[in-house]
């Protein structure tokens, strides 16, 4: 899709499309929050939330804005790299947390903001010190195998711990796991992009599009149970760096996309994962000592 604008040009449209979408993300972040939470405990176990949730005139509204934002980072895709594009979502929870607190009638304190902007600012710096270079669109099924596995690994001890887990844990666990299934379809989403050229038939019958489909199914599953099971502070920075962390991986690792980073800037990289690792448990902390103030119906 680069072929029709220049790189820089391609690059800039990119970025100014992901961060359409990261705003979306959060609208629909906030809207789909307030609506789960409404659920009572009896109806929050996987399906039985959505059958719920699908009544609720207000999560439509909420999924209306994740389709949009996941239909500007798809063609975000189509423009720039992995490795571009997906740390710009991390602003997702710059827009969200504030946003989720207003409705539910909470004021933020310094402290989150301050959790939050160390976040988003990590996790930007973790990619662009690495200065990017983009890889192939799409691999074979075979060379994503290894990555399948370790996802799988982690999502199962996710879901375990979920089933244990009550309350802010449980909503964090439950987010890891929905960010590490959007973090797959993110790749994938670059490669049905690039199907496109080759018409319908091509991207209906391809096995990329139907992992594709299974992924924002089961992501979009986990992420309401995430929203259900505690506040927006405790699930949304989880999705939100797990998602970008995972498809930068998976973007070197698969796609063939590199960071060039040297010497010292790898110390650099080493210290900022450990950053966005810290400031994910402390907004997670920080949201568990808040009083929990129930949504309005």
């Amino acid at each position: 899709m680069t072929s029709a604008v220049d790189s820089g040009t391609a690059a800039w449209l990119a970025a100014a499309l992901a961060l359409v979408s990261a705003a979306l993300f959060a609208l629909a972040s906030a809207v789909q929050q307030r609506s789960a939470a409404a659920v009572p405990d009896e109806h929050a176990r996987g399906l039985r939330l959505m059958r719920s949730l699908l009544g609720s005139p207000s999560w439509w509204t909420g999924t209306l804005a994740d389709v949009a934002g996941y239909v500007a980072q798809a063609a975000a895709l189509g423009l720039g790299s992995l490795l571009l594009v997906q740390p710009l979502l991390v602003t997702t929870v710059l827009f969200a947390l504030p946003l989720g607190a207003r409705w539910a009638g909470r004021r933020l304190h310094r402290s989150d903001w301050v959790w939050a902007a160390v976040l988003a600012l990590a996790l930007a710096a973790f990619v662009a010190t690495g200065d990017p270079t983009a890889g192939v669109d799409s691999a074979g099924w075979r060379a994503w195998v290894p990555a399948w596995i370790g996802l799988g690994l982690a999502g199962g001890a996710c879901l375990l711990g979920a089933a244990i887990a009550r309350g802010t844990s449980r909503a964090l666990l439950l987010a890891l796991a929905a960010g590490l299934l959007y973090g797959l379809a993110a790749p994938l989403t670059k490669g049905v992009v690039d199907l496109l050229a080759d018409g319908p038939a091509a991207v209906l019958t391809h096995w990329s599009t139907c992992l594709l489909a299974a992924c924002l199914l089961g992501g979009t599953v986990l992420q309401q149970s995430a929203y259900q099971a505690g506040s927006l502070e405790a699930s949304l920075p989880a999705a939100t760096v797990g998602e970008p962390v995972v498809a930068t991986v998976l973007g070197i690792t698969v796609l063939g996309e590199r960071l060039q980073a040297g010497g010292t800037e790898w110390v650099l990289v080493a210290v900022l994962v450990v950053v966005m690792a810290a400031a994910t448990a402390a907004l997670a902390e920080l949201s568990a000592r808040q009083a929990e103030v129930p949504a309005a119906g």
